[in-house]
């Protein structure tokens, strides 16, 4: 535990990789959805001032969204191939942050993940921005464990 006194910089969220059974890679422009949420169910116990109870119930959690510059890598392409042709293959992965030197500082694994969705590049002939591809992610869970 650090000292309470001690000033800790942050950590930087751009060096970071992606490890999805059999597939590692460190060269996504963005990753988000690393949420979940719990429904709450109000109850009333009795009596007209009570404040009613609030319940868990159902856990929802976000889809995860990876966003790279297209490249001639296709594991994650051939990946929602696959799903379209009704092959569905789910995977455990993970989102790992690294610090300066490479280190890894903070873990988030996912559980039975299946990409639901896929968007090729946009094209314009006046664009110079890099050609992004983008795959949606749907799974069974989320949880930091480091």
């Amino acid at each position: 535990m650090p000292n309470p006194s001690e000033f800790i910089d942050p950590q930087l969220s751009h060096n970071f990789l992606v490890e999805i059974q059999g597939i590692s890679r460190g060269s996504f422009h963005e990753v988000t959805g690393l949420d979940s949420t719990v429904d709450v169910i109000e109850h009333r116990e009795g009596g007209w001032n009570q404040s009613p109870r609030k319940l868990p119930a159902q856990t929802k959690h976000a889809n995860i969204v990876l966003k790279w510059g297209l490249n001639i890598d296709r594991d994650l392409i051939d990946w929602h191939q696959q799903i379209v042709a009704g092959d569905i293959q789910r995977k455990d992965g993970s989102i790992v942050l690294l610090d300066r030197r490479g280190g890894e500082v903070a873990r988030w694994n996912f559980e039975r993940a299946w990409p639901t969705k896929y968007t090729g590049p946009t094209f314009s002939a006046e664009a110079s921005e890099v050609a992004m591809e983008t795959l949606e992610l749907a799974h069974e869970g989320v949880r930091r464990v480091s």
